[in-house]
């Protein structure tokens, strides 16, 4: 072989060196990212489950403004519908 094509090789050789490190330290690094990232997950699971948990708490401590809503959606809202399709119907009648 010439001197040419051995520093070629030599040259190449040492790139293909520099990308395996670099590669291989990459990787490393991202393995240990994901450890990390598996960590956030579990504790921000356990944040939403306490959370859930508050949310029934509340909901029992507030079960009055659920019974009050309730009965406002059954009796109320029909009536205020009713009362604005008849002015809906009025302002039509005006109108031709």
């Amino acid at each position: 072989m010439n001197v040419a094509e051995w520093i070629i090789v030599a040259i190449l050789s040492l790139t293909l060196l520099v990308f395996l490190i670099v590669g291989i330290i990459l990787i490393t690094r991202l393995i240990g990212m994901t450890d990390d990232i598996k960590k956030v997950i579990s504790k921000s699971q356990d944040i939403a489950e306490n959370a859930n948990g508050v949310v029934n708490n509340v909901r029992g401590l507030t079960s009055v403004g659920g019974t009050v809503e309730m009965l406002v959606d059954k009796y109320v809202n029909p009536k205020i519908k009713e009362a604005i399709k008849e002015r809906k119907e009025n302002d039509r009648g005006k109108e031709k």
